[in-house]
């Protein structure tokens, strides 16, 4: 399998980088690479054309014209050229096993989910100097296991454990309710089956993750978790979320619908 890797973008050229470095670590190396950015940022523009990889990289743009990510992404599932899209933002860090965990549970009709631990400002820098001390950040994590360690968020994700390992029972038994935008991953067919992310949401956080969550399974498809399988170490940076209750609403009324297939998708 060959899958299209396609990350989501906002001006961050440096976090970036440090993605792409973290993509060339991976043990499975047969993917592309969609940079989907909801912009059209010079300096992205001139990195990625200078950036040199083993894998193929498409840049896409567009018009910033405030939060407009649904719109991207769709224009990167009709631009994949794969059937199994894995969706991740440019500002996570992916462990060297992410892509083949992926790859490994794919399956149509079946949408993978992972999360991610939030690191720290202090190891976001110390990851960002250097790419290969990211097989260090586990044993940095485990002291942010006691409870008066404050710092990093959802710590417990940060930890891969092998599916064929002694302790592989344990990702089987952790399991996701919804979609996290960051970390997940799905066959193109199902997802044109749904038309894509619904661009009604002009703002962060439930158009992106949740609202396909719901049309997925109303379509099917079953969620399958890939906790501490599908490892990302999510950079530090100020969290920007705006009033989430406008997209809830927004939710709640195309829940009543039940109507899986959003009219504002890929196909208009």
């Amino acid at each position: 399998m060959r899958p299209t890797v396609i990350i989501a973008v906002y001006k961050n050229v440096a976090a970036l980088e440090i993605v792409l470095k973290s993509l060339e670590r991976q043990t499975y190396k047969n993917f592309e690479v969609i940079v989907a950015e909801d912009g059209n940022c010079e300096e992205m523009a001139n990195f990625i054309s200078s950036y040199s990889s083993d894998f193929p990289i498409q840049h896409l743009t567009q018009e910033d014209d405030g939060w407009n990510k649904n719109a991207i992404l769709n224009k990167a599932i009709v631009a994949a050229k794969t059937d199994w899209l894995i969706f991740v933002d440019g500002d996570c860090v992916l462990h060297s096993r992410f892509v083949e965990m992926h790859v490994r549970y794919a399956k149509k009709g079946r949408v993978l989910a992972g999360k991610r631990v939030k690191l720290d400002k202090d190891l976001s820098e110390y990851l960002m100097q250097d790419i290969s001390r990211i097989t260090s950040i586990p044993n940095k994590l485990r002291k942010f296991l006691l409870p008066w360690k404050k710092g990093v968020g959802f710590v417990e994700e940060g930890f891969f454990i092998d599916p064929d390992g002694f302790f592989g029972f344990i990702p089987k038994i952790r399991k996701m309710k919804v979609l996290k935008g960051c970390n997940m991953s799905f066959s193109k067919e199902d997802v044109l089956l749904i038309n894509g992310f619904d661009e009604d949401y002009r703002l962060p956080a439930i158009g992106e993750d949740i609202d396909i969550s719901w049309r997925f399974e109303a379509a099917g498809c079953k969620l399958f978790s890939l906790r501490n399988l599908a490892v990302e170490y999510h950079l530090h940076h100020k969290e920007n979320w705006s009033d989430q209750s406008i997209n809830e609403a927004m939710m709640k009324e195309k829940m009543k619908e039940n109507t899986y297939f959003c009219v504002k998708g890929i196909r208009k």
